[in-house]
């Protein structure tokens, strides 16, 4: 039976396959911009987990979470709340994001910004740097290990970090293997959508001292922050528990505050 992840990757590599725009344009446009803010580098903060703060207007699984968000005024109040980084959801056909949301959330804040979207071509990986993400998300489940190697490799050439996001122990060796150096776990399961608290903490035992660690999905409070610091995670991704708060910037104080910092 398909997962959500198998419909949604099959959508995105038929626009991929119907992509005729030459590569050598887009990496001509890649070497004119300045310097990407540094997203890994931004979620190195010693004794504290580091929030990655979510735009994000819809999920498959549960509908219209934001419709109304403005990406620009929550990016804003993401900062004033403490966050180190942002993630924007582009993908329009499932979660009703948009290019246009990244660059006003970018243009709001001062932060890094994380393309949150399915990476399954090169166009995608230059598409990110030239609508202004400091970082590409690239789903192991979703690629072939070469596909996964080499498209990690190319966001770094162009200046863009790679959060590779994993769902077990064994996507994580391939993550490893690949390159990466930046690995999301996402405790969201793929077939159900359901979220599994303990996968965190399961596949943390496999990942290297050296990666810098990023937990995701289903975090909601002081219990969920606690837990993943004391399982050896750099950083959390937070979305639905931001955008459905009536005022995100203390939302995001409050889960820096849980996990240690300030507010």
């Amino acid at each position: 039976m398909a997962t959500y992840l198998d419909r949604i990757v099959a959508s995105h590599r038929a626009t991929a396959a119907a992509d005729g725009r030459d590569l050598a344009g887009l990496a001509e446009q890649v070497t004119a911009m300045p310097p990407a803010r540094g997203f890994s580098a931004a979620l190195g903060r010693p004794g504290q987990v580091a929030v990655i703060a979510e735009i994000k207007r819809a999920s498959p699984s549960k509908g219209p979470l934001a419709p109304d968000l403005d990406p620009g005024a929550t990016a804003a109040a993401y900062q004033r709340g403490g966050a180190s980084a942002l993630s924007v959801l582009t993908d329009e056909k499932f979660f009703c994001g948009s290019q246009e949301d990244l660059m006003a959330a970018r243009r709001a804040s001062e932060l890094p910004v994380l393309r949150k979207d399915f990476t399954v071509s090169p166009h995608d990986v230059y598409d990110a740097r030239v609508m202004g993400a400091d970082a590409v998300l690239i789903i192991a489940a979703a690629l072939s290990g070469a596909e996964l190697s080499s498209l990690t490799q190319l966001a770094v050439s162009i200046g863009l970090d790679a959060l590779v996001e994993v769902h077990d122990e064994e996507e994580a060796e391939r993550a490893v293997e690949a390159g990466a150096t930046l690995i999301g776990v996402n405790q969201r399961d793929l077939e159900t959508f359901r979220v599994d608290t303990a996968r965190a903490e399961r596949v943390a035992k496999v990942l290297p001292a050296s990666v810098t660690r990023v937990a995701e999905s289903g975090i909601e409070n002081r219990e969920d922050v606690l837990r993943l610091a004391d399982a050896g995670y750099d950083a959390i991704l937070v979305g639905e528990a931001l955008v459905t708060s009536p005022d995100p910037e203390a939302a995001v104080r409050a889960l820096l505050s849980r996990a240690g910092g300030p507010g």
